[in-house]
């Protein structure tokens, strides 16, 4: 099972009388938002910032200021006193995703009716849910309008939400390594994790907490995913064709078709970490919310979708990203474009793929404080920075 996280969480719950209604029209509630806020909101309450995690990320977004926590926070390079969104400066909230596991009302939690938890009787959500219950939490904070929001990949498509559906709601937007819609591709390699989770033996319908999780299922659906966050260059430099020569005693029942090579051996150990911090009915919510979203509603032009959005956008990609590539991102800034938007695109030359924002990177901690600290004029610029 999961392990717990164990940052200082602050929780906002609501919806106890189920008045919460999904895009699907299902009435639902209570709904526990477990999030984490670094810096101070100022009086004015403009400085927050909203950052959106990744598809299995969590709230712990910077380590500063939690000092008895000792795991990192997943953008320390990014977050934190005078770095680039700093934390003296703004007042950054990092929310826990609805369906998630690391806080959030999912599928793990308990349904109050049962007193066991929703396993697969939690409600299909869409990222437009998402975005609501974030909009709950805001509105709870007492904060009119965001300054920014940002998020990478899935969160990506969230702060694209966030346009569509609130576009008085913030003054900046930067969407990182993320697309308005899933490719055909992207959608088939998490098919084949869900149904490997699908297929654990242990998985016993999603019914699976008081007894023995689906390691098996969810740690390939993890290896699968993650070969999708490399670039091939990138992969080949680390592992190329090294054998590896210490192969852990669990994999030794596997024989010659054991881990041989390094690349199999790192596949297997990301596999094994995943499964202590993730729920598999989780990923299978996560993975089809995120494969479903479309910006245009699959009915609208993706110009008539920009045609919503009202705040200052800089959206960025990363050269050697197949997962969300820079094509993908490119048709959004052509649709801000057509439709005179406040818009910014850069491309960042980088050998690492779609884990390109999660990495230290000093041209996109630029590119991102160079946009914070950009001062608005009152015409409209629209730039396209094809690389840096």
């Amino acid at each position: 099972m999961p392990k717990k996280i164990p940052y200082s969480m602050k929780y906002f719950t609501f919806s106890e009388d189920k008045s919460f209604v999904l895009e699907s029209g299902e009435k639902f509630g209570p709904i526990t938002v477990g999030y984490e806020t670094f810096g101070e909101l100022n009086k004015k309450k403009n400085n927050a910032l909203l950052v959106i995690h990744a598809l299995t990320g969590d709230s712990h977004a910077t380590s500063q200021y939690d000092p008895d926590n000792a795991t990192p926070g997943w953008w320390d390079a990014l977050i934190g006193k005078g770095k680039s969104i700093d934390t003296e400066k703004y007042f950054v909230i990092c929310a826990n995703y609805f369906g998630g596991c690391m806080g959030s009302t999912g599928p793990s939690s308990i349904n109050p009716e049962t007193g066991q938890p929703y396993g697969l009787k939690f409600p299909i959500f869409t990222v437009g849910d998402m975005v609501d219950v974030q909009k709950r939490l805001i509105d709870h904070l007492g904060i009119t309008k965001l300054h920014t929001i940002i998020g990478g990949s899935l969160g990506g498509m969230l702060v694209l939400e966030w346009n569509y559906k609130y576009p008085d709601s913030m003054e900046n937007s930067i969407v990182i390594a993320s697309a308005h819609k899933s490719s055909t591709q992207v959608i088939a390699f998490y098919e084949v994790g869900r149904n490997a989770i699908l297929a654990d033996p242990n998985f016993n319908n999603g019914d699976y907490y008081q007894s023995t999780f689906p390691e098996r299922g969810l740690a390939i659906a993890r290896m699968v995913a993650h070969i999708t966050y490399l670039s091939k260059d990138s992969i080949q430099t680390k592992f190329g064709r090294d054998i590896n020569e210490n192969i852990l005693e669990s994999d030794l029942m596997y024989g010659f078709f054991g881990p041989m090579f390094q690349v199999e051996s790192y596949l297997r150990h990301q596999g094994r970490k995943f499964v202590l911090r993730f729920d598999a009915n989780s990923y299978l919510y996560l993975t089809k919310a995120m494969d479903m979203y479309d910006l245009t509603r699959g009915k609208i032009k993706l110009s008539d979708a920009a045609l919503k959005f009202k705040s200052k956008i800089l959206i960025i990609t990363f050269t050697s990203d197949w997962h969300y590539s820079p094509q993908e991102s490119w048709e959004i800034v052509k649709a801000l474009m057509n439709k005179d938007k406040d818009v910014t695109y850069v491309n960042i030359e980088s050998p690492y793929g779609h884990d390109s924002f999660l990495m230290d990177n000093a041209d996109l901690e630029r590119v991102v404080s160079s946009f914070l600290k950009e001062k608005k004029t009152g015409g409209r610029e629209k730039k396209n920075n094809e690389k840096i």
